[in-house]
């Protein structure tokens, strides 16, 4: 601890001694970050992820978000590891509420959908997550239930 103590202090004398910052790779936006946090929370909710959910999961990286699938799985992985230090759901959601705008917002609940949907069914958890998450969003129980609807008959046909 008292290492990284003196290198935070080292790091902050250089910067104010005008000494540039080593380049490091940053890793995802925090935007798609939440997504995929939230997109992985939601497919893990009952205890299992299966390869059909993962891989609808890399396709809406893919697909909404204009990643190449390279750059999709480092998300995904980057999200199941953000998801898994997470305490709560509230530090991914409140991000998305004030950088989405309503119509966004209902989309990625549409999206949440499609990950649950992926295996053919849909675990009370998974069910549960996904008012949760709509719900701190700020997405109607309409809404969230008519992108249900829509999803659920998309994957019946």
């Amino acid at each position: 601890m008292a290492s990284s103590l003196f290198d935070g202090l080292r790091s902050v004398m250089r910067q104010i001694a005008g000494e540039p910052r080593p380049v490091q790779d940053e890793g995802p936006d925090e935007l798609i970050l939440a997504v995929a946090a939230l997109l992985f929370h939601v497919i893990d909710a009952d205890g299992v992820v299966t390869e059909e959910e993962r891989k609808r999961l890399i396709g809406v990286l893919v697909s909404d978000y204009g990643l190449s699938s390279a750059e999709a799985e480092r998300v995904a992985e980057a999200g199941r590891a953000a998801n898994d230090e997470a305490v709560d759901l509230y530090r991914f959601t409140s991000l998305l509420k004030t950088r989405l705008d309503e119509a966004a917002r209902i989309r990625f609940v549409e999206e949440l959908w499609e990950v649950t949907f992926a295996d053919g069914q849909v675990h009370e958890l998974e069910d549960n997550v996904i008012w949760r998450v709509s719900d701190l969003l700020g997405v109607s129980t309409r809404d969230r239930m008519l992108r249900k609807r829509a999803v659920a008959g998309r994957t019946a046909d």
